[in-house]
């Protein structure tokens, strides 16, 4: 299998640190590549994986940066003060996730695919988040996969109305919320019935948030569900949660 790699510098504007970000071409079966782009850092204790929204399309290019402006985009760098190695996950060209596209054989087997490719070069846990219409491509891929040892655990950030697990699902799970997030497919019920039908004895945690700036379409990146301005606080509940012992 061969794994095309592209090494950038990109600039964190946070504490002065400066990361190098991979941008890695998983190949999948003959179709195009999954483009992939890695922040790593040194002696890492988890690796989470970022499945953007709307039609995951980041638009990650050969220098590392994206083209959107989604949350994950916009906070990436943030984990590795975490000691934690962020994946962000672009959607390949021929491949539709809108309209059910997410619970399809193909795009989760190429999930695994990457799942598998970066579990294999860190051997350390590996999470997922999904966040709004990411959220579904966790929830199927844990359905799928998730009492096969695939993943480590997993989280969800303004979940979708249609993002749902099974009841025997017991992996560590993590549900975020704005609560002023008034995106219509993406009801606060979704994340908080998400954590309450977690059976008993499952590590599994129900989070609020509010505050921010909100601009533009409500559903949009920008918005409260967006957590616009507030991604620093976003990845330190995540990170504490997929650190806590």
């Amino acid at each position: 299998m061969k794994i095309i790699q592209i090494v950038a510098l990109t600039s964190l504007a946070f504490a002065g640190l400066t990361v190098r970000a991979e941008v890695i071409n998983i190949p999948y079966q003959n179709n195009d590549p999954t483009r992939t782009s890695l922040i790593a850092v040194e002696n890492p204790k988890a690796l989470v994986i970022l499945l953007m929204g709307g039609d995951g399309k980041a638009g990650i290019f050969d220098n590392g940066s994206a083209r959107s402006s989604h949350t994950f985009v916009r906070s990436q760098g943030i984990w590795a003060q975490y000691g934690i190695d962020s994946v962000l996950v672009d959607s390949s060209d021929d491949l539709s996730i809108k309209g059910g596209g997410r619970l399809t054989d193909n795009y989760q087997n190429r999930l695994l695919s990457v799942v598998n490719y970066y579990k294999d070069k860190f051997h350390v846990p590996v999470w997922l988040f999904g966040h709004s219409n990411g959220t579904v491509s966790v929830t199927e891929f844990v359905n799928r996969f998730g009492n096969k040892s695939a993943i480590s655990g997993f989280i969800v950030a303004g979940t979708e109305h249609t993002a749902i697990l099974k009841d025997s699902t017991m992996l560590p799970t993590l549900a975020i919320h704005h609560v002023q997030d008034t995106c219509r497919v993406t009801p606060i019920s979704a994340s908080e019935s998400l954590i309450k039908s977690r059976p008993n004895g499952t590590r599994a945690e129900f989070i609020t948030m509010d505050g921010g700036i909100s601009t533009g379409n409500v559903c949009w990146a920008l918005a409260y569900h967006g957590f616009n301005q507030k991604e620093d606080e976003l990845v330190k509940f995540s990170a504490e949660f997929i650190l806590k012992k």
